[in-house]
């Protein structure tokens, strides 16, 4: 086995980003090494790379970008359960607990949960490392360029719908922007059974891509029409639940004036700025809300991979295009410009 691998490294001090060699890490106690086969490009990578994005835990000069990773294990490190073996397919939780605060030393919800691939390094690489518990099992018919995209692109939109968003049967919601998590978003808000789901995206391929997906209607944000058909849709009252996965301003102003008496805006998409309400006397008199936002539990992954066994989720539209390691900055550029309108593009080291 060669010493060295290539990875996708961010060199936090400079903001340049490069795929080079680095050495093939080796497992720790309660670690195993992943031969990865699948990892996702996200907008927060792109994030990361124009510096609008910042690690908070991060300790190194350098990080392996990719919070969205499937593969093998490759290898065991001390102490990691006999429930895993090498050869195992697995999708890897994009984070983990500190395991060493006061909250974790008596098993209580982290405080200081760090990011694979932001705070530490991650799957954009040809090995990666993983706490045990960070792994869950993958179905043998998932393939893994489906399973790498569990873990945040859907799982975070799962997350914002069910938990945080609360969606319930037959009351309206609209998503904002059916990009990587948009397009996820569509669907799993059918899974739900919120009815009629809305998307709005000013680009006319997401708009088709997301009636493709099961939604009920598909609008333009900037068409003179617009909030005329979203009350006709919604039989005149606006939406239970609305999603921002765009983390653009307008949006949120835009969805917040489209709310029902008790509506709750989520805030999914990331933006530095500032929030305005557009009308805080009547937003407090309905009753509406907004609410933050950020990743998953270890739970709601585990939840996606269920339903994609049991095939009630299909991820099949989900991989735009599939790139070698190598072209990783290329991918990041084509993002960055929704070249395509891609909903997830994958590295396939």
């Amino acid at each position: 086995m060669p010493d060295t691998m290539l990875a996708g490294r961010l060199d936090l001090r400079t903001g340049g980003f490069a795929v080079e060699e680095t050495p093939i890490p080796e497992p720790g106690p309660g670690q195993v090494r992943i031969r990865v086969r699948a990892a996702g490009i996200c907008l927060s990578d792109v994030h990361l790379v124009d510096g609008s994005l910042k690690p908070l835990y991060a300790t190194g000069e350098k990080v392996t970008l990719g919070h969205e990773t499937a593969g093998i294990i490759d290898a065991l490190g001390p102490g990691v359960p006999g429930t895993w073996a090498e050869g195992q397919r697995v999708l890897l939780q994009a984070g983990e607990r500190c395991g060493t605060c006061a909250a974790c030393l008596r098993f209580a919800p982290c405080p200081v949960l760090r990011t694979r691939g932001v705070d530490y390094d991650g799957g954009w690489a040809e090995y990666a490392l993983a706490t045990a518990h960070t792994l869950v099992a993958l179905p043998d018919d998932l393939p893994f360029e489906q399973a790498a995209v569990i873990p945040d692109a859907v799982s975070t939109p799962w997350a914002a719908i069910t938990t945080t968003g609360a969606a319930r049967p037959a009351r309206p919601a609209g998503v904002w922007g059916v990009g990587g998590l948009g397009a996820h978003a569509v669907q799993l808000l059918r899974l739900t059974g919120a009815a009629p789901v809305i998307a709005v995206d000013p680009l006319e391929a997401a708009r088709r891509r997301a009636l493709d997906l099961g939604a009920d209607l598909a609008l333009d944000p900037h068409a003179p029409d617009f909030r005329d058909r979203l009350r006709e849709a919604t039989g005149g009252r606006g939406l239970d639940l609305a999603l921002d996965l765009a983390g653009v301003p307008a949006v949120r102003e835009q969805a917040a004036r489209c709310l029902a008496p008790g509506g709750r805006l989520v805030l999914v998409g990331l933006h530095p700025g500032p929030l305005t309400v557009p009308d805080s006397i009547a937003f407090s008199y309905r009753e509406q809300s907004v609410l933050g936002h950020y990743g998953s539990t270890p739970a709601h992954v585990e939840e996606l991979v269920a339903l994609a066994r049991l095939h009630r989720l299909d991820l099949g539209r989900s991989i735009s295009d599939t790139l070698p390691l190598t072209e990783a900055a290329a991918g990041i550029d084509r993002l960055r410009k929704k070249d395509g309108a891609p909903v997830r593009l994958i590295l396939t080291p």
